[in-house]
């Protein structure tokens, strides 16, 4: 997958899917808790980013719906 914000915030998703160009004030960054990764729904398909991507995106505008997860197992330090 190729990601791109350029100067006007818009963000580009070139993925094997779909290409896609949304302003980031449009999308919402979320936590898929089953995979533990942040993503973006785009065209009813989910595109898997990373945290840096995902940060990046909130700067230009987009909403921060990313919850934080923690271990349930009992052996964690967490």
């Amino acid at each position: 997958m190729s990601f791109n914000i350029d100067s006007n915030h818009i963000c580009t998703f070139d993925t094997e899917e779909f290409n896609e160009q949304r302003p980031a004030s449009e999308l919402t960054v979320i936590t898929d808790a089953e995979k533990a990764m942040s993503a973006v729904d785009l065209n009813g398909g989910r595109v898997y980013i990373t945290e840096a991507q995902a940060d990046a995106l909130t700067v230009a505008g987009a909403v921060d719906g990313r919850k934080n997860l923690k271990a349930t197992d009992s052996d964690s330090v967490i």
